[in-house]
């Protein structure tokens, strides 16, 4: 019989937390999961799901002026916010139900509350304590507003989903996908929608083009970018909101949303109690077994703040299981994960943008091709998109894939298959399209540019 009470303890029901829970009980292994929020994190609750489900709200403005190009006459409509919050929530609340269930039918034990580590063996939550033989902190993300005068009135991604009533006026802070999201989010719903970034171009990290070819895109469909601008303070006025930029400039709105980052909810779990190592922005240090410097405790996930997608903290947590319990090392290969911002419209990427393969292959290929899709040529919308293959010259392996246009992320995430199997661009050249379709650009960008 074992010294302790579990032989693994998880802080955090999130996605790395409980799909390491649900495996770890199906091998064999006696699991507790705590979780003082909601089953499923961020992802599920208040991020990716939610977040999507807004976005194709967002897009059916778009749709309904789109129709009449095809012959559909469409009456009068409106839009009714509590709806849309009332039917996400259902569906999230199912979400919750079947993480539960999950972990429930695999044998692990779910305690709900704030879990917080005593020593390397020992997890307090409430006024109980539990032992285990090895613990994983998958507590995840939080958003983070940065201190500045005023910044009391403005709320984060977690408080959008929830908001009583949809403003009429927008301002959307910040510059990573979060952000660009909302902004198109807002827009499309009917805000009337500004983004202001202290940068000079948003998405920092994708390539260049797609960059500047979704500002573009975004732009024509109504939203005030402001790139170099920054606010300074926010005073609350009469009629809202009065915003305070660093440019000197000033204007009202009736909600101000932060997107300017997420550090990692390492704080109130006791790390210090046990001496685990973080570095300068909180987030927890391990090794490629995600292990920390404390040996009987790991972390993974948004936690250790290194690539924070849902789908690479599923992977550290199989892997991480896989190593514990089976003793068979099936690392995850960072390299070629594909993601996609859900913006207005999607913008996709898998592999290195330009210039970092030219930092890593020295000389690159480039294929770049912009169009209408066939839609808008009835539909009229002045909406475009722009593919891009990078390829290393060398060795004609296609490095880099680039996409903004609809569905973006359903595109490249097939051709992150290619990109892992090491695809050629000949190879590309000698797949057949289907026609007519975008995606079969892909396989017909014949002269670089």
């Amino acid at each position: 019989m074992s010294e302790y009470d579990f032989d693994l303890f998880i802080i955090g029901g999130g996605s790395g937390g409980v799909r390491a829970g649900r495996m770890a009980a199906g091998f064999g292994a006696r699991v507790a999961v705590a979780e003082e929020r909601y089953m499923g994190g961020t992802c599920v609750n208040v991020g990716c799901v939610p977040k999507k489900l807004f976005s194709y709200a967002a897009h059916f403005a778009e749709d309904f002026e789109d129709c009449a190009g095809f012959g559909w006459q469409v009456g009068a409509r409106s839009f009714d916010w509590q709806t849309l919050v009332r039917n996400k929530n259902t569906e999230i609340e199912r979400l919750n139900g079947i993480y539960q269930r999950l972990l429930d039918n695999a044998g692990a034990t779910v305690i709900r509350g704030h879990a917080e580590l005593r020593d390397a063996h020992t997890v307090a939550v409430g006024d109980k304590t539990y032992t285990s033989e090895r613990i994983l902190v998958a507590t995840g993300g939080w958003p983070f507003v940065p201190e500045f005068p005023g910044s009391e009135h403005a709320i984060t991604s977690n408080e959008a989903f929830f908001l009583d009533e949809l403003p009429e006026r927008v301002v959307v802070v910040g510059g990573g996908y979060i952000a660009v999201e909302f902004a198109g989010i807002f827009n499309g719903l009917g805000c009337q929608t500004s983004q202001l970034y202290r940068g000079s171009l948003f998405l920092r990290g994708f390539d260049d083009d797609a960059r500047t070819f979704l500002a573009d895109e975004m732009q024509k469909k109504g939203i005030d970018l402001r790139f170099d601008t920054d606010v300074s303070a926010i005073e609350k006025s009469d009629n809202g909101y009065r915003l305070q930029l660093t440019d000197g400039t000033s204007f009202e709105c009736d909600l101000v949303m932060y997107a300017t980052g997420r550090k990692p909810l390492s704080d109130k779990v006791g790390l210090e109690t046990c001496g685990i190592e973080t570095n300068a922005q909180g987030a927890i240090v391990v090794d490629e077994n995600y292990q920390t410097n404390v040996p009987s405790i790991y972390a993974l996930g948004d936690v250790t703040d290194r690539i924070n997608l849902t789908p690479v903290a599923l992977a550290e947590g199989m892997a991480l299981v896989w190593h514990l319990y089976r003793d068979a090392g099936k690392p995850v290969d960072y390299e070629y994960i594909p993601s996609a911002v859900f913006s207005q419209p999607n913008l996709a990427s898998v592999g290195y943008t330009e210039a970092q393969a030219r930092e890593k292959f020295g000389d690159v290929t480039i294929f770049r091709s912009g169009f209408t899709p066939l839609k808008h040529t009835l539909s009229r919308n002045a909406e475009k998109t722009l593919m891009k293959l990078v390829v290393d010259t060398a060795s004609d392996r296609v490095v880099g894939v680039h996409m903004v246009g609809p569905d973006a992320g359903e595109s490249v995430q097939g051709l992150a298959i290619a990109l892992k199997a090491g695809a050629t661009k000949a190879l590309f050249d000698r797949t057949i399209g289907i026609h007519p379709t975008s995606a079969e650009e892909w396989v017909t960008m014949r002269e670089p540019v």
